[in-house]
């Protein structure tokens, strides 16, 4: 969809109009879905995270103060979500090992079990980098590190995932 599109249905969502918030949703969805999973690493606390951030946003897309920063702005949001389920997670017991294994997505498997091998602080980069196309700067915005950091998170995380798979020959 082009930019111009998506500023229109912001500017359309920020007049409270369902249909246009609905559609911006939906453009953003899997990307939000892909970078909650990364730092959750688990379907139904990604699905949560993102069901969080949608309705905060819907809640405040008034405070949004420039349309083309609404992708960063969304995503700040879901981390933040990402951050409190994993907080509340800690504090609660797992019945994870009770329960019955599900369906499990057999696409890419191997690229998910090496992404969930590489400790978060990596992993988190990498997705926002590969997985949703942003670009160092706005990746040190979105987690508030430096630029040199995000770069330096991205160079390891390739090293990292290089010895996993030549390891796995």
């Amino acid at each position: 969809m082009q930019p111009k599109t998506t500023e229109y249905l912001i500017k359309k969502a920020k007049r409270r109009e369902p249909d246009a918030f609905a559609q911006l949703m939906q453009l953003s969805m899997k990307d939000m879905y892909r970078v909650a999973l990364a730092i959750l690493m688990n379907d139904e606390d990604a699905a949560d995270a993102v069901q969080d951030a949608i309705l905060v946003c819907w809640e405040k897309i008034h405070t949004l103060k420039q349309p083309q920063y609404f992708r960063t702005w969304l995503t700040r949001i879901l981390i933040r979500k990402c951050y409190d389920i994993r907080r509340e997670r800690e504090r609660t017991v797992d019945l994870e090992a009770c329960e019955e294994p599900v369906y499990e997505d057999r696409d890419n498997l191997e690229l998910k079990e090496a992404l969930a091998a590489l400790p978060e602080k990596y992993r988190i980069v990498m997705v926002l980098y590969y997985g949703q196309g942003y670009y160092s700067r706005e990746i040190a915005q979105l987690l508030r590190i430096p630029v040199s950091t995000v770069q330096t998170r991205l160079q390891r995380g390739r090293e990292k995932l290089a010895a996993y798979f030549h390891e796995k020959r």
